[in-house]
């Protein structure tokens, strides 16, 4: 495997980069978990627990008894067996390497599936991620870019999984927590995705968990691989994805039953940018209609996600000529809006936070760029891929 090559930017005097721990996996799927589990064996451990301490704290339940109807409720291993049975070999090896059990180490890979599955028995709104993407111009590549919020106890667990390329999937950078196996990510071939909740469109019991389709979309050789799979797949739980390519970006809004493409502007197909809160796709489970049609009709422009979505259309507002690098960071930096801010800082006691922000360079000379934390208090540090020509 080719040496990495980090590129520490810095963007601001008052920001350090701080490096996110880069983990190299290898071979065989079972092997590629095995190698996940045995290098992180203490960070999965420590995270598994204070994910049900979390779990405890705020459901007021026991999380394994939680977590088993959770489980009892679903089915959605046939989907994986389907169409990325692999995985399910690297979740054993997970398991096999960090001495967790697989049932954990399954469960844990249902983040989003959970949350819903939460929603279904109490409304849950706390979503924050904020996605942009840009089509290459004449002047600059393709890139997509995210700030990734989760749930506080997942603090300290960032990761960089580095996936060599096998002789059917091409290398693959991951960005995820310990213990879990994609977030988001980008590919060698320049096919990249980003993602955030749309809490209000209609889940599948037994459809393709969120972060099986991630790690399908990243093993995809070509655009139309990529984009045919997101369209064609029964989606467990409703997200709206930003699929890069190299030289084109999309949005899809899916839900269990559809999935839709969405653009900002209908006539510009160059820029796109989303929140958590659906604009396409009115697919949307019955206790969400009412809102649905308040944000269809501009009545809730003061909620969370509708703020961050003016943001982000503030900062993105130009010809995709001159959207740099440089200003999707400041973007994903912003807290023009205290309460409603797209980058979250990390606070003790707090529900969630920005856990990484990441921009992928789809086109030229490819790479991913992460910050470990928030990115008003963490660097973005560059990696490249492997296949790049100086």
């Amino acid at each position: 495997m080719p040496a990495i090559c980090v590129h520490e930017i810095m963007a601001q005097s008052n920001v350090v980069a701080k490096h996110v721990p880069v983990v190299e996996l290898k071979g065989d799927a079972y092997n590629r978990g095995l190698q996940h589990g045995r290098q992180l064996k203490n960070e999965i451990a420590a995270v598994f627990k204070k994910w049900k301490i979390n779990i405890a704290r705020n459901t007021g339940r026991d999380p394994d008894t939680l977590l088993n109807e959770f489980l009892k409720a679903t089915n959605f291993i046939p989907a994986i067996e389907k169409n990325i049975p692999s995985i399910i070999d690297e979740m054993h090896g997970i398991a096999d390497g960090s001495g967790q059990s697989y049932h954990d180490v399954y469960a844990f890979q249902l983040v989003d599936e959970f949350w819903i599955y939460l929603d279904s028995v109490r409304n849950i709104s706390d979503h924050h991620c904020s996605a942009i993407g840009v089509a290459a111009t004449g002047r600059h590549p393709a890139y997509i870019a995210q700030n990734i919020d989760l749930e506080n106890y997942m603090q300290g667990f960032q990761v960089l999984l580095h996936v060599a390329a096998q002789a059917n999937e091409p290398e693959q950078y991951i960005v995820t927590c310990a213990g879990l196996v994609a977030l988001a990510g980008m590919n060698g071939n320049g096919i990249g995705l980003c993602l955030n909740a749309l809490m209000e469109l209609k889940a599948s019991k037994d459809g393709l968990p969120v972060a099986f389709i991630i790690r399908k979309v990243l093993m995809a050789v070509t655009s139309n691989e990529a984009i045919h799979f997101l369209k064609a797949v029964e989606h467990a739980s409703g997200q709206n994805y930003v699929l890069g390519t190299i030289d084109s970006v999309f949005d899809f809004e899916a839900s269990s039953g559809k999935v839709v493409r969405y653009n900002p502007d209908s006539s510009n197909t160059s820029i796109v940018y989303h929140t958590n809160h659906a604009l396409a796709n009115h697919d949307v489970k019955d206790w969400y209609r009412g809102y649905h049609e308040r944000v269809i009709a501009g009545e809730t422009k003061k909620g969370n996600s509708e703020v961050r979505f003016a943001t982000l259309e503030m900062h993105l507002a130009k010809s995709s000529q001159d959207i740099s690098p440089e200003l999707i960071k400041l973007t994903l930096r912003s807290k023009e809006n205290a309460s409603n801010p797209v980058c979250r800082t990390y606070r003790e006691g707090a529900g969630g936070f920005t856990f990484s922000s990441v921009l992928f360079t789809l086109g030229g000379r490819r790479s991913i760029q992460l910050t470990l934390g928030s990115p008003d208090q963490s660097d973005y540090v560059e990696y490249f891929f492997g296949n790049n020509k100086d």
